[in-house]
């Protein structure tokens, strides 16, 4: 098993040199490939053939794990024995034949225009820290960017003359994403004043601070979303993600190209954008049920 955690070890250290992968994708690919390690048990991992692939993803069904998970753990095997062919120390990929499991497409949960007004709304503006979750709030709906990403922002990334976020997304790929000018105006009223005083005369390059004068985590922000949404009578599962997913949403169904969606988001793929397609489709079959004389 040692031996196998740190041929792990070398494979993340490639991706993170080669790829500027984020911490939490080589996180991803570091667990997924310890519990295949782990289930080898005393097979080392330059040993495997296609059959212990196959028993391993029998293995999973039959314990009821779900075929989404186990499609991730075939790709992050993919990648990890594609490495080593291609390093000479293995001579065939165990992987290359093997079929991935069939994934339904799951949808993400979106908020009605009206439900993201009642969340925008829930922060109590007149405390500082309030003010500052408006702004993000407003921030993250009005760019649709990643959670990290949001958080991630310094104060040199936006360029309020232009009306622009310079974003660092996956893989360090750089993109500029237009502001509101609502999310625009909030921004500039929490960086003249809120934001200096939730620092206390204390300097940092965050965009966003806490009390303690550091960046907010993605935990704390998760956090601050549900307690919002509660508190504004949202009865759905939302996460930081809802409002990304809203953005998307919503913009299509103003009528905005899928492409453009697509840029804004930084998706590399334009597959990965399409599945907000079948939101705003569903939305036109509403539309068309409730207004038209035969719906």
């Amino acid at each position: 098993m040692k031996k196998s955690i740190e041929l792990i070890d070398l494979f993340l250290d490639s991706l993170w040199s080669e790829s500027g992968l984020s911490e939490n994708t080589l996180s991803a690919y570091g667990s997924d490939l310890t519990i295949f390690a782990k289930w080898l048990k005393h097979k080392a991992l330059l040993d495997v053939s296609e059959r212990d692939i196959g028993l391993f993803l029998e293995s999973r069904y039959k314990a009821g794990i779900g075929s989404r998970s186990s499609a991730r753990i075939l790709s992050s095997l993919r990648r990890f024995y594609g490495y080593l062919q291609r390093q000479g120390s293995i001579e065939i990929d165990p992987t290359v034949l093997i079929a991935a499991p069939r994934v339904g497409k799951i949808l993400p949960v979106s908020l009605s225009e009206a439900d993201v007004e009642l969340l925008l709304d829930a922060p109590e503006i007149t405390s500082v820290l309030g003010f500052r979750d408006k702004v993000m709030l407003e921030l993250l709906y009005a760019t649709g960017l990643r959670v990290t990403e949001l958080i991630g922002l310094k104060f040199a990334q936006v360029s309020f003359r232009q009306g622009l976020v310079r974003v660092i997304g996956k893989g360090n790929k750089e993109r500029l994403v237009p502001v509101g000018e609502q999310a625009l105006d909030w921004l500039e009223q929490y960086v003249a004043g809120v934001r200096e005083d939730i620092l206390s005369g204390r300097q940092s390059d965050w965009l966003f601070v806490t009390q303690r004068g550091t960046g907010m985590t993605r935990q704390a922000f998760w956090y601050i979303i549900k307690r919002y949404a509660h508190k504004s009578g949202i009865n759905k599962t939302l996460s930081p993600h809802t409002l990304r997913h809203a953005f998307a949403t919503h913009l299509l169904n103003h009528g905005a190209d899928l492409r453009v969606v697509q840029l804004l988001l930084g998706h590399s793929n334009l597959a990965t954008t399409q599945i907000y397609t079948h939101i705003a489709q569903e939305r036109l079959k509403q539309l068309h049920a409730e207004f038209h004389p035969r719906g």
